[in-house]
């Protein structure tokens, strides 16, 4: 006869579940110098109170947050050679030194950024490494993965890297074509098949596409766009999304290569790298005139700090006259909240630019509270009519930071993300005038006091999306 679960043997029970998964929790986060920001930690440790038989499988699944061993890429200079607090935070942030570009191009809308992308695939000669979030199952991610193709048949190594969890999220892109002209595709950590426990929650966000690496015509193309239809192009009767990309040449490339062959080896994918030898090339010509600088910027669980949140939280304290930000989602920890308020009531003018409503509703729920802490600070917000999916920092005429990131927990502490510091005037110039352009087609927001169901909502929504 099986014996009657009491009350209290139940209650015993219960208690050693929930003390073993908090021992479990704090072992594990210390062993891995895991180094979660307070209230992260604080909400896992409630999670687990409340409901250990969910929050510890859930933490085993998703609660990693930084690899074993981060990997610092080649090229860091010692700090005391940079030639500006942002070249230096960088630096000391382990991240490669300044390196010259050339021929810096901006896209002004989706129709300039797929001229751009076609040019710098068919005219790779000799490799295109291909990083994306996403390729859309639609018009424009087969003709991405056809062109990807066209240029594998003309002997171009080509090899493309796509996050496990966007490949789901974008309808799984027909990549068969690619496969039978010879190139080479790897899922970055797929979601249901990972071989790292704790790691399915770490997603791989970067978007770049080099070509010809290590050649004189090597080219990058870059920013925030996945490569689907809505970012560039749109469908009939869903406008395309206003986004910011961009395209350069030189020897900067080089730093975004070396970031790809890392995540490539890191995915298992093959073939190795690094990539087979260059052909023979006649002596180059005169080639680009590099006199600008940039450092590419790689945040995520490769990365010892918490990269780009660091470079933000410095530019809000480095800020002299006037701090740009825009992105699609705006939920900054309180470090980050903290340091851009007090940005504002120095005096700093401080310009958010928000889309009004977001393809992303816990986003736009989860937005509030820091949006009334940075208005009663003296910010000004703006949010656009149609969707803005750019990712822009510009700080005085100091600064520029471009890429994938997004200003929210996940991209800052657990995506793996990238953002190009530019560091010279005209670059810094272009990328104002641009932000000045979308904010020219915005309107200025204030946020409304709170109610209590809505404060209890937001904190709700705060907890469960972006702090577990």
């Amino acid at each position: 006869m099986l014996p009657v679960l009491t009350l209290a043997h139940w209650l015993s029970l219960h208690g050693l579940v929930t003390v073993i998964a908090l021992l479990i929790y704090v072992i594990t986060a210390h062993v891995l110098g895991q180094r979660r920001q307070p209230a992260a930690a604080v909400a896992w440790v409630l999670f687990i109170l409340l409901v250990p038989y969910l929050a510890l499988p859930g933490f085993l699944i998703f609660g990693s947050r930084k690899r074993t061993r981060p990997v610092r890429l080649a090229g860091a200079h010692p700090v005391g050679e940079a030639t500006s607090w942002a070249e230096q935070t960088a630096l000391a942030l382990r991240q490669p030194a300044a390196a010259p570009y050339a021929d810096l191009a901006i896209h002004a809308d989706g129709a300039a950024a797929r001229g751009a992308l076609w040019e710098v695939i068919d005219q790779a000669r000799h490799s295109i490494d291909l990083c994306t979030f996403i390729i859309g199952r639609d018009a424009f991610g087969q003709a991405v993965v056809e062109r990807l193709a066209a240029r594998a048949r003309a002997g171009v190594t080509v090899r493309l890297m796509l996050d496990g969890l966007g490949a789901l999220m974008g309808g799984r892109p027909e990549l068969e074509v690619l496969k039978a002209a010879g190139g080479h595709s790897v899922q970055f950590v797929p979601p249901l098949h990972s071989p790292l426990k704790g790691r399915t929650n770490l997603r791989n966000h970067r978007k770049l596409l080099v070509a010809d690496a290590g050649l004189p015509t090597q080219r990058l193309w870059c920013g925030g766009r996945n490569l689907a239809s809505e970012y560039f192009d749109g469908e009939p009767g869903r406008p395309a999304w206003h986004d910011l990309s961009f395209d350069l040449r030189g020897p900067f490339v080089q730093q975004a290569s070396a970031l790809f062959r890392h995540d490539w080896r890191f995915a298992g994918g093959r073939p190795r790298l690094p990539a087979p030898a260059l052909p023979a090339l006649p002596p180059p010509g005169p080639g680009p005139q590099c006199s600008a600088r940039a450092q590419m910027v790689a945040s995520g669980p490769d990365q010892l700090d918490d990269t780009i949140q660091s470079m933000l939280v410095t530019a809000a304290y480095r800020a002299r006259s006037r701090l740009m930000m825009v992105t699609p989602y705006f939920v900054p920890d309180s470090s980050l909240l903290a340091a851009l308020c007090l940005a504002a009531r120095r005096g700093v003018v401080v310009d958010l630019l928000l889309p009004a409503r977001s393809n992303h509703r816990m986003s736009d729920i989860a937005r509030g509270r820091a949006l009334r802490a940075l208005a009663a600070a003296g910010a000004r917000l703006w949010l656009t009519p149609h969707m803005l999916h750019a990712k822009l920092v510009v700080v005085d005429e100091v600064l520029a930071l471009a890429g994938s990131a997004n200003i929210d927990s996940r991209s800052l502490f657990l995506n793996y993300e990238l953002m190009v510091a530019f560091h010279d005037q005209p670059a810094i110039a272009a990328f104002a005038q641009w932000f000045e352009h979308e904010r020219r087609l915005a309107r200025a927001h204030l946020p409304r006091k709170a109610g209590l169901l809505r404060d209890v909502g937001e904190g709700l929504v705060l907890w469960v999306g972006f702090q577990l």
